[in-house]
């Protein structure tokens, strides 16, 4: 296995990161909240792409994997920094973003900055403006003092150990919000989704398909499926929404 690289980026933040080189539009691969770039899809894209000779990247953001801070220090615009940092010293000409969960809505922060050079994007349970509509909208009365008081509250998770959820995360987050304002997707765009997905709503995949704009976006409900979207069947299914949007574009 290639050794992990690292970035150094304008905000002093150091991103770890693997490449490879290739022809044709970058992969990028966008990970989820407190994911990393080992993850059972990111490899397996990465393996995909290397077999088809397209060029990938997968990277942690700060506070993730490799990379340097800590998860409590982040928030979403920290993490839309990276992710810009990336694409630009990392990458040329087109890419084919592949978000998932929380990169799903990294990718679609990306898309309002670097339009031009997107040539197609897949979204796995997509999470927009999830500080917002989740976490914040879900809050009791008492979260919603403790984030006052203690600066965090603790959220159990399905998938991993619990969520530190600070109050910087909740006021940046109302600072990246794509679901209230025009939001262009000028390319083809696969979103998938499972319907057993118990961290992200079908609701708010349709409400993401109805919301954007764009010549060519399709929504696949996959029955049975849950957030992970990790087993073969739905790795495959990711394989053939990335060689959709890239045959598109070709």
């Amino acid at each position: 296995m290639a050794a992990t690289e690292f970035l150094q980026t304008a905000q002093g933040r150091r991103l770890a990161y693997h490449k490879s080189e290739g022809t044709g539009p970058t992969i990028v691969f966008l990970g989820g909240l407190k994911s990393d770039m080992e993850g059972t899809k990111a490899v397996h894209l990465e393996a995909w792409a290397k077999s088809r000779g397209y060029p990938f990247l997968r990277f942690d953001y700060s506070g993730h994997g490799e990379s340097s801070g800590a998860f409590t220090d982040g928030c979403i615009g920290d993490w839309h920094e990276d992710t810009i940092a990336a694409m630009r010293s990392l990458t040329d000409g087109p890419l084919i973003v592949v978000g998932s969960s929380m990169g799903g809505w990294q990718a679609l922060l990306l898309a309002r900055v670097l339009p031009d050079r997107i040539s197609g994007m897949v979204t796995i349970a997509a999470a927009p403006d999830f500080t917002e509509d989740g976490y914040w909208a879900s809050f009791s009365d008492e979260q919603k003092a403790a984030l006052e008081t203690v600066g965090h509250v603790e959220l159990p998770s399905d998938y991993m150990e619990p969520y530190i959820i600070t109050k910087r995360m909740i006021e940046d987050g109302r600072q990246h919000l794509v679901l209230r304002g025009p939001l262009d997707l000028p390319y083809p765009v696969r979103f998938l989704q499972g319907t057993e997905d118990t961290a992200v709503s079908i609701e708010t995949a349709v409400r993401l398909l109805e919301h954007a704009t764009g010549p060519d976006m399709r929504l696949l409900l996959i029955k049975d499926a849950d957030h992970r979207f990790s087993d073969m069947r739905c790795l495959a299914l990711i394989e053939q929404a990335v060689e959709d949007v890239m045959r598109i574009d070709a």
